[in-house]
């Protein structure tokens, strides 16, 4: 149970604080712009993967749990419950964030620029590097260590600066959903679902053709995965 409420709750301060630091710079006048909102999307994500990494491993991403999941590291009916405590602390956070700022209509909202398939191809290419980039400086199923929240937040940091102005930058369906169904912006956010999970999934077997077999490795045989 404890690792599910640390997913709860790390998705909670990452929608808090990013889609936050979004909503007010929106209200105060773009006091942060791009690249600091983007510095805070990923310095939340560094600081939960060193609190919480060696509970959960602080997937705080329903992405990244199903990419895991395909790469032979995380049990399918482990994957479930954590996508739904990431889902609720999703939500919880932009309620908070409604009870916070009434005046934003947006709440954070990932919303789609013109063609929508630019928008879908870089929460795709985004996703698929960020998913990469965690296969590779996690232990098993956990993103923990002294350089992983450094390099994942990093990335993070950099994907939001450099797609936030097209797609939003999500790699996230949990941080797209909470800020949606609370702002009712649900016209694209398909985009949001099958974009980071369908990015995220092709990492895996890319890891292991650059890395070897050894990159995607597991103890865990096909019945185990499955649950």
């Amino acid at each position: 149970m404890n690792r599910f409420l640390a997913e709860l709750v790390g998705t909670f301060a990452l929608v808090f604080a990013g889609c936050g630091a979004a909503v007010a710079d929106q209200i105060y006048g773009q006091a942060l712009g791009t690249v600091g909102i983007g510095l805070v999307f990923g310095l939340i994500v560094m600081a939960m993967i060193y609190a919480i990494g060696n509970i959960s491993g602080a997937h705080i991403n329903p992405a990244v749990s199903l990419a895991f999941v395909v790469a032979g590291r995380f049990r399918l009916k482990e994957a479930f419950p954590y996508i739904l405590a990431q889902c609720l602390g999703a939500i919880a956070a932009a309620a908070l964030l409604w009870v916070l700022y009434p005046e934003s209509t947006t709440l954070g909202a990932t919303l789609p620029q013109e063609p929508i398939w630019r928008s879908l191809l870089m929460e795709v290419t985004l996703s698929f590097l960020l998913m990469l980039v965690i296969l590779n400086v996690s232990t098993g199923h956990y993103e923990k260590g002294i350089m992983a929240g450094v390099a994942i937040g990093g990335f993070v940091a950099v994907a939001a600066m450099i797609g936030g102005p097209m797609s939003g930058a999500s790699m996230n369906p949990a941080r797209s959903l909470g800020p949606a169904l609370l702002s009712g912006h649900w016209g694209s956010q398909w985009i949001y679902l099958i974009g980071p999970i369908g990015g995220a999934i092709l990492a895996a077997p890319f890891c292991r053709w650059i890395q070897g077999p050894e990159c995607c490795s597991s103890d865990l045989n096909a019945e185990e995965i499955r649950g």
